[in-house]
């Protein structure tokens, strides 16, 4: 008689086993968070990539300057050199508008109704003293009008108006370190280098103001730019 022999079937030893199954809820809890702190992170790269982009382009736009005032002086009279003083000027002014860009990105005068206010007369000083730099330095047969005289006050006021955002900067202390008190060290320019240029006259003031923009304006441009981290708000 013939036995039959029934073994059991041996159990698979090659085949992966399947993945736990993730709860639903948690699954999106996870993705939740991901998503929150993906914007979080992008939102402050962001913020670091515009401030240093500003900075950048002040300590350019006052090196700029400087090298002109160097070249044929804070006061030249040719009309070349007019040319040369007066759009070698404009990077710098322009620099000084992405400084302000960058003050208002950060907070440095404050959030409120009143900082806002502040940035913005300053902007428009600086956007009249833009204007008249562009006549002025591109446009000869102005020179003499009595309306782009007129224009021209708009320089000193906005290196004034400069100067007050420079102390609230100072006093606000939203800046730290370095970038707390070195726009008050650029801001200075004015009140610095135009006593120089009425006691002194070229070329003592002509060193005195394009020596002035290195030291502050351009480095203030380098702070933001190598040290962002001193102008970013608090978390």
């Amino acid at each position: 008689m013939n036995r039959t022999t029934v073994s059991p079937v041996q159990a698979r030893t090659d085949v992966a086993s399947p993945a736990p199954a993730v709860e639903p809820a948690a699954a999106t809890v996870g993705a939740s968070a991901q998503a929150s702190a993906g914007t979080a992170v992008g939102a402050d790269a962001d913020l670091v990539r515009a401030v240093r982009r500003r900075g950048l382009g002040l300590a350019a736009g006052a090196a700029i300057w400087a090298g002109s005032i160097f070249t044929v002086g804070s006061n030249p009279d040719t009309v070349v050199g007019i040319t040369i003083s007066d759009l070698g000027a404009l990077p710098f002014q322009a620099g000084v508008m992405g400084l302000l860009g960058a003050m208002s990105l950060t907070g440095a005068v404050g959030r409120g109704r009143g900082a806002r206010v502040v940035i913005g007369i300053e902007r428009v000083l600086l956007s009249l003293a833009m204007l008249w730099t562009v006549l002025h330095g591109a446009f000869p047969a102005f020179r003499d009008a009595t309306w782009l005289a007129v224009l021209d006050a708009f320089w000193p006021l906005s290196m004034l108006g400069m100067f007050v955002i420079g102390i609230k900067v100072a006093v606000g202390g939203r800046w730290r370190g370095l970038a707390r008190v070195w726009p008050l060290v650029a801001e200075s320019w004015a009140v610095v280098t135009v006593p120089s240029f009425l006691l002194l006259g070229a070329p003592y003031s002509d060193w005195i103001g394009g020596g002035h923009l290195l030291l502050g304006y351009t480095v203030l441009g380098l702070i933001l730019a190598r040290r962002t981290a001193l102008v970013l708000p608090r978390t």
